[in-house]
C-alpha cells in the first residue's frame, strides 16, 4: 500500500512524539496511528503521559520534538488553527457557562467554530436529545446535577461536526444510567467520527474500543485489538484464591510447587492469582499442594483473563499519584 492510499485510513498519525518539562521527560518518542472511524482507547496508569499525549495530538500543546498529522497533513500549535475544525475535544475538567441554558451552550459553541446559526441550533437540539436533555434544554448549567453537566460537556466536543472526537475521561463521576448513555453514545458516534478516549475503567474500554494503546512513562507499551491483548498474557483460565496462613508457615515451598507444576502464580497481600490451561480439572492438585503446606483457602473466584490483567500485567501493581 502506497503512502497516499494509507492515509485515506488512518485519520491521525503521530510520529516519534517527545514532550519534555524542563528535565522531566513526559512522553518518549511516541508514534501510532488511529484510523478512520475507530473507537480508540488510549489507556496508562496516572502520569503516564495521556493528557500531554493528548494535547500534543489536538494541536494545543507544542512537541519538543516530533510530528502530529491529521489525514496525513502535518499540524503545530500554530497550525491547528487550520484544522479546528476537524477536532473536537471533551476535556476531563467540565468546562461551562454557568449563566448559559443547555441550549445556548450549544448554539454559541457552534457559532465560535463558524457554524450558520440554523446548523447550530438544529444541532443542540439533536444532541440535547441524543444525550438524555431534552428537557433540560431551557435550563441554566448551574442547576444541573454533576452527571448531566458531564453529558452537556461530552456532546459540546462534537457540535462542530468534527472527524475527530477526543474524550478524556468522559464517564468520570458519572451514574450507572449515566455511563450507559454516554457509551452508547460513543458507540453511535464512531463510524461518522474517529473516537479517541482515555479511561481508567477498563470494562468499558474493553467493551467500546476496536483498538487499544496502552502506555506508561511516556513510552508505548503494547497497542492492539482488546482481544489480541487478552491473549497476549497468556492463554487459559484465571483463579483467584483467597488465602489464610497461620502462624509462620513459609509461603515459598508452596510457590515453588506450584510453579514445578506449570502454574504461572501472581501474589497479592490475601490473594493468589493462578493461571494454566484447563484449568478446572487441576484445582483438586492446586488445593493438594496448598494443604500439604498448611496453607488454607478462604474464597475461590475462576475467570478468563480481562484487559485490566493485561494493564497490571504491562503497569505494574504500584501506585501512582
Amino acid at each position: 500500500m502506497n503512502q497516499q492510499q494509507n492515509y485515506q485510513e488512518i485519520a491521525l498519525e503521530i510520529k516519534d512524539l517527545v514532550r519534555y518539562y524542563g528535565d522531566l521527560l513526559a512522553v518518549d518518542n511516541l508514534t501510532l496511528q488511529v484510523k478512520k472511524g475507530e473507537v480508540f482507547g488510549f489507556l496508562g496508569p496516572n502520569g503516564a503521559g495521556k493528557t500531554t499525549s493528548i494535547r500534543m495530538m489536538c494541536g494545543l500543546l507544542k512537541p519538543t520534538s516530533g510530528d502530529v498529522l491529521i489525514n496525513g497533513e502535518r499540524i503545530s500549535s500554530s497550525g491547528i488553527r487550520n484544522h479546528r475544525t476537524r477536532v473536537g475535544i471533551c476535556p476531563q475538567e467540565i468546562i461551562l457557562w454557568n449563566k448559559l441554558t443547555c441550549y445556548e451552550q450549544l448554539v454559541f459553541m457552534g457559532r465560535m467554530y463558524d457554524i450558520p446559526g440554523k446548523t447550530a441550533r438544529d444541532r443542540a437540539d439533536q444532541l440535547l436529545d441524543r444525550i438524555g436533555l431534552r428537557e433540560k434544554r431551557n435550563k441554566l448549567v448551574s442547576t444541573l446535577s454533576g452527571g448531566m453537566k458531564r453529558r452537556l460537556n461530552v456532546i459540546m466536543a462534537i457540535i462542530h461536526d468534527p472527524e475527530i472526537v477526543v474524550f478524556d475521561e468522559p464517564e468520570a463521576g458519572l451514574d450507572p444510567q449515566s455511563r450507559i448513555m454516554v457509551r452508547e453514545f460513543i458507540q453511535q458516534t464512531s463510524g461518522k467520527m474517529t473516537v479517541i478516549f482515555t479511561t481508567h475503567n477498563m470494562d468499558e474500554a474493553d467493551r467500546i474500543s476496536d483498538r487499544v494503546a496502552i502506555i506508561d512513562r511516556g513510552k508505548l507499551l503494547r497497542l492492539d485489538t482488546p482481544e489480541n491483548l487478552k491473549k497476549s498474557i497468556g492463554k487459559g483460565d484465571i483463579l483467584e484464591l483467597g488465602i489464610q496462613v497461620t502462624g509462620d508457615i513459609p509461603l515459598g515451598i508452596a510457590e515453588d510447587k506450584l510453579k514445578e507444576d506449570g502454574f504461572s502464580l501472581m501474589k497479592t497481600e490475601n490473594k493468589w492469582i493462578i493461571k494454566a490451561m484447563d484449568l478446572v480439572p487441576q484445582i483438586p492438585r492446586i488445593y493438594k499442594i496448598l494443604e500439604s503446606e498448611g496453607i488454607q483457602v478462604s474464597d475461590m473466584n475462576m475467570r478468563e483473563n480481562t484487559l485490566e490483567d493485561v494493564f497490571i500485567h504491562l503497569t505494574g501493581r504500584r501506585l501512582r499519584q
